[in-house]
This record gives C-alpha cells, sequence and structure tokens, in this order.
C-alpha cells in the first residue's frame, strides 16, 4: 500500500489509492510521482507543504 501524505496547513489527505482526478493526477500515482508544480487541492500550497501521514 502506498503512502497517504497530509497538508501541513489545511489537512488535507493525499491518498495515492485515490489520486485527484480534479487536478487530473490518476489513482494509484504515488506522492513522489506527481508534478513538483501540483498544488494542494484546498488550500493551494506546494508540495513541499506535506508530509508523511501516520495512521493511528
Amino acid at each position: 500500500m502506498s503512502q497517504k501524505y497530509i497538508c501541513i496547513v489545511c489537512d488535507y489527505i493525499y491518498d495515492p489509492a485515490l489520486g485527484d482526478p480534479d487536478s487530473d493526477i490518476a489513482p494509484g500515482t504515488a506522492f513522489e510521482d506527481i508534478p513538483e508544480d501540483w498544488e494542494c487541492p484546498v488550500c493551494g500550497v506546494s508540495k513541499n507543504d506535506f508530509k508523511i501521514y501516520e495512521e493511528t
């Protein structure tokens, strides 16, 4: 299973199983494979503002 990432600004969780269809990121796309210019679909920050999501 691929690693989920969370936006440190708005808490949006990027789930590789879902991708980001609104930004043409197909389901199954690992976070590392998203283009560097991708932005958080909720608040618009860059990939640099995401960290690994630790599920509890």
